[in-house]
């Protein structure tokens, strides 16, 4: 397969306005948007589902701990420098987001069972141990949150394979997050 890395003036003419508004929000058009306006339910799926996951209960560092982790079992070189890239721009810790990158235990107790519990969803397609489960309720989090990962969970790896099946080169603008995943 061959997909075309579009243009606003190059895609079809259905995702033409919603890369309108993609330019708008992010100031350029991201190459997985590019990719993704091939069909414009794509990007409009990602979007809704980007929206919907602003509004769970995670703060900002929650959510990038969700999406990068994801990112990072689905080995989306993509992903991982895009997400990177936002949290600097964020202002997050540092430090998290290249724990994160290197599939390092976070110091945090809280966030190392939030990063596991995601890890563990991924990884066992849903079936995450019960040792994992109880982690994350006896961290502050409970049965909402676990929906909430799952939610980001789903998003993130629609993204991860649209690049995996695309292999949507990266933009220059997340050139210096470039990421691929350590062989252990």
């Amino acid at each position: 397969m061959k997909f075309k890395v579009h243009t606003q003036e190059t895609a079809p003419k259905e995702s033409q306005v919603i890369l309108n508004e993609v330019v708008k929000a992010y100031g350029f058009l991201p190459n997985l948007f590019a990719v993704m306006s091939e069909v414009s339910t794509a990007p409009e799926t990602y979007l809704t589902l980007n929206k919907i996951f602003e509004k769970t209960s995670f703060n900002l560092l929650e959510r990038q701990i969700v999406l990068i982790t994801t990112s990072y079992e689905n080995e989306c070189t993509y992903c991982v420098a895009a997400h990177t890239v936002v949290s600097s721009m964020q202002g997050l810790d540092e430090k998290v987001i290249s724990d994160l990158r290197n599939g390092k235990k976070l110091e945090d107790n809280k966030l190392e069972s939030l990063r596991n519990f995601t890890k563990e969803v991924v990884e066992t397609r849903g079936w995450p141990n019960d040792k994992v489960k109880q982690s994350f309720l006896e961290n502050g989090y409970n049965e909402a949150n676990a929906l909430e990962v799952i939610i980001g969970v789903s998003m993130k790896t629609f993204t991860n394979y649209v690049n995996h099946l695309a292999k949507t080169p990266l933009d220059e603008n997340f050139q210096s997050a470039a990421w691929k995943k350590a062989v252990s």
